[in-house]
């Protein structure tokens, strides 16, 4: 588990209302009507952590809400997380962030927050009223200001200007966002950034505040590139998509900066974020604090901006947005399911549209709709097994795909990762995956984990030959023979993209250099054993011979397959030749910390 200012994990949560510990008035009876309730959520002696509950158990909807209470002396909050939490003294006021203010009838919506000392809340207020269900004052937030446009650019500068905001109380002041962190709070509808980097892509979005300090939705996005500089996109029209995996943050210390100083963000096009969850046939975001809560350090953020508290979005989505902002040309998709995540897909493919529309709200959610460009779906596997056996049916696939491209538009890129299983009767020809290419831009094909150490032992094998070989453990299980089924069941080479693990899979054991020998188990690995990162196996355990198209390893008694930059190299010639889309890989965080594996698929695509 992890550790931090929201680790919960495991604690009883007594929510009871504040109004029944410090007997306030009775409720009156209104339309719009609200209760804040208080939980202390866990207490470390010198401190503890808090949560807020606002729920409307009114009939009509409210706009906006503003909780405020009282600590006794010696009593403070130290940080808070959705919502904007201000003190005067003794008297501490918690307003909605942009994203969270509306609540309809029976809605409710949570904040919480660290605090020093070991007092209670006392006093509470909603909206000016009771906590306990009384009548909720109207005071709505602003309205959303225009999309700024931008003028005057210069290498250093760039001049704002954007449509007023509107509110029943008046407007206070614009709060400007460059890459989602303000970076101005001014009371015209003018501002001008300077101290920009030359040649450098920024994307800015503005928000109002109204007099009792309530901000408003965000703006639209403009994108704006100082003059100056060099920042060369990726050259020809192949698709170099990289995964980019949400846990990698913990362990692996692998961020979205490092795409930036490993010069691989130069040399892509895509990047799958991976995973997005699918639970009671539904798309959600896994680990919500890497995704949109993580604070960066100055050093630690592509944009070299710390985050702060109170910004309205941190952690990767906010790291992609600064990504984005620096390399226009990136297109980023919201990878859902996988390996671990798959057993979802069943109860969604018995409804495509309910499945596709709560995609659609979490990758257009507000606080981040601008970073995602559209959805990529890895199912493993329809109407077959993976980590579960799925029986959903050989159309299930299509109609979910269907479901997603009547959902996204046809400006949003629908993509899958599929199987890879060329052999007869297989994986391949288990759904209808050339019905189903209709609605997709692009299939990412797993061409990799063939062969490994989940036969613990052996024979030994390449886990992502090209093409097949004399000796090879299983027919169809390669690269060759999985593109020419999906070719040959209606699939257009364009819209295939051929797959590059950056890692290895290894064997224990052995006792012959050539593939084909036994083994007694897997080869330890740093995070797995029987898997290894192309980062460490270069040296580790270099390469001493390829066969079908890839890389093979003997080092002591242990036995690797891994691709190098040379057979990369070859495979994209290869995948130029069959004329496919391009070619995708797993993942980012496998590459050395210059990047030579993702160099390798970008000059080879070239």
């Amino acid at each position: 588990m992890r550790f931090g200012q929201r680790c919960t994990a495991g604690l009883t949560t007594l929510l009871l209302p504040l109004a029944a510990l410090m007997g306030l008035a009775s409720p009156a009876q209104a339309a719009t009507s609200a209760t804040a309730t208080y939980a202390k959520t866990q207490d470390w002696g010198t401190g503890f952590e808090g949560k807020w509950t606002v729920t409307n158990t009114g009939t009509t909807s409210i706009s906006s809400w503003t909780v405020e209470w009282d600590f006794p002396s010696g009593t403070s909050v130290t940080s808070a997380w959705d919502a904007d939490v201000t003190s005067s003294g003794a008297h501490w006021t918690a307003r909605n962030k942009s994203w969270n203010g509306t609540l309809a009838p029976g809605a409710a919506v949570s904040f919480g927050f660290n605090g020093a000392g070991s007092g209670s809340p006392a006093n509470c207020k909603l909206n000016g009223g009771s906590c306990d269900g009384g009548s909720v004052p109207g005071d709505n937030a602003p309205s959303t200001p225009g999309t700024p446009t931008a003028s005057g650019i210069t290498d250093t500068s760039a001049k704002l200007s954007w449509g007023a905001a509107t509110d029943d109380k008046g407007i206070k002041n614009y709060d400007v966002l460059r890459g989602g962190t303000k970076v101005a709070t001014v009371t015209a509808t003018t501002y001008t950034d300077t101290g920009l980097t030359a040649g450098t892509d920024y994307s800015y979005t503005v928000q109002a505040r109204d007099t009792a300090d309530q901000t408003g939705p965000v703006s639209g996005a403009v994108a704006v590139r100082t003059t100056g500089g060099t920042t060369t996109p990726p050259t020809g029209n192949k698709v170099k998509l990289g995964y980019f995996t949400e846990w990698g943050v913990y362990g692996r210390n692998y961020h979205v900066k490092n795409l930036v100083t490993s010069g691989s963000a130069s040399k892509i096009t895509h990047i799958n974020y991976a995973f997005g969850n699918v639970k009671d046939g539904k798309c959600v975001v896994d680990d919500t604090y890497a995704a949109y809560d993580k604070a960066y350090t100055a050093d630690q953020s592509v944009s070299g901006v710390a985050d702060t508290w109170d910004q309205p979005l941190r952690g990767n989505f906010n790291q992609l947005r600064q990504l984005k902002a620096k390399y226009p040309n990136i297109k980023v998709l919201y990878s859902f399911g996988g390996w671990t995540y798959s057993g979802g897909f069943a109860q969604a493919a018995a409804n495509p549209a309910a499945f596709a529309a709560s995609c659609k709200a979490v990758v257009e959610d507000p606080r981040w709709a601008d970073v995602f460009d559209g959805i990529d779906i890895d199912w493993e596997y329809p109407n077959a097994c993976g980590l579960t056996c799925d029986t959903s049916g050989a159309a299930s696939f299509k109609n979910l795909l269907s479901g997603l491209r009547s959902a996204f538009g046809a400006n949003y890129l629908v993509t899958a990762a599929i199987t890879a299983d060329g052999s007869s009767g297989g994986k391949i020809d288990a759904a209808d995956y050339g019905g189903a290419s209709a609605y997709a831009d692009w299939y990412n094909v797993m061409t990799y984990d063939y062969f490994g150490a989940f036969d613990a032992d052996g024979p030994t094998a390449p886990h992502s030959p090209l093409t097949s070989y004399a000796g090879i453990p299983a027919a169809g299980f390669n690269s060759a023979d999985a593109i020419a089924k999906l070719r040959a069941k209606g699939v257009p080479a364009a819209k295939l993209l051929l797959g590059i693990g950056f890692y290895g899979r290894g064997w224990t054991g052995v006792t012959q250099a050539a593939p084909g020998g036994t083994a007694t188990g897997a080869a330890p690995g740093t995070y797995e054993a029987g898997i290894e990162d192309y980062k460490i196996l270069k040296t580790s355990c270099p390469a001493t011979g390829t066969i079908a198209g890839t890389a093979y390893a003997y080092c002591g008694n242990n036995w690797w397959s891994y691709d190098t930059p040379a057979t990369i190299a070859g495979k994209m010639t290869w995948a130029k030749n069959q004329a496919l889309g391009g070619a995708f890989f797993w993942e980012f965080s496998g590459d050395t910390s210059n990047g030579e594996l993702v160099n390798a698929i970008s000059g080879g695509l070239a």
